[in-house]
């Protein structure tokens, strides 16, 4: 009998756990978002110097008001065109931008693709493919059966900068696998790791709590 309370707390436990994940889902969401302009920042602004990359940052500057204005369509079209003529650091981040667009208009399957495809594209700073990778994992991770999703947060997991959010998620499919004893130990590594971001200590720490904690 004490089995059966055991597995019925175990799954409330782990029930909580995913409702938190849930509700942090858009601050994980940002801080990709957050990754990606800082290594845009970074890529960008060393490596190109010339006059083209002042019209390509001018065409991004419009594209970017067309967002804000609400005008998803034609700044995903503008994203796309500086993607397909941009000679700077600035076609890169075009191209994901124009993927969150196509994300924020609701066509998952198109952003998806899009993200799939500058992951896999050899000519494209490790940092922005990781990114990319990261945000097709993100638009997947409600929806893609657990196999399909771990085989994309491999790579993630195995070094880069989106390894820390990549073991976070991956804890999170192990709660939605009810393997709590595989969540506490990926969570109670992150927990430990000082290299970890502030954001993701804080919410493994918040989810372990979640499933009772980490065994002594």
């Amino acid at each position: 009998m004490s089995d059966i309370f055991q597995e019925v707390d175990e799954d409330l436990r782990r029930d909580r756990a995913i409702t938190l994940w849930r509700r942090y889902g858009k601050y994980v969401i940002g801080v990709a978002v957050a990754i990606v302009l800082a290594t845009a920042a970074q890529v960008g602004w060393k490596k190109y110097r010339d006059t083209q990359r002042e019209r390509d940052g001018d065409a991004f500057a419009a594209a970017t008001e067309l967002v804000r204005v609400g005008k998803t369509d034609e700044a995903v079209a503008s994203y796309e065109a500086l993607a397909a003529s941009a000679k700077s650091g600035y076609g890169t981040l075009a191209r994901l931008r124009a993927a969150s667009g196509l994300a924020a208009a609701g066509k998952r399957d198109e952003a998806v693709a899009l993200y799939d495809r500058l992951a896999k594209d050899g000519g494209v700073d490790a940092h922005f493919a990781q990114a990319a990778a990261m945000h097709a994992v993100l638009l997947l991770v409600d929806t893609a059966n657990v196999d399909e999703l771990r085989v994309r947060l491999q790579p993630l997991i195995g070094g880069g900068p989106m390894r820390h959010l990549a073991r976070e998620i991956d804890a999170a499919l192990k709660l939605r696998e009810k393997d709590i004893e595989g969540a506490r130990r990926g969570l109670t590594t992150l927990v430990d790791d000082a290299e970890a971001p502030a954001g993701v200590r804080g919410r493994a720490a918040e989810l372990l709590a979640a499933i009772g904690g980490a065994k002594p």
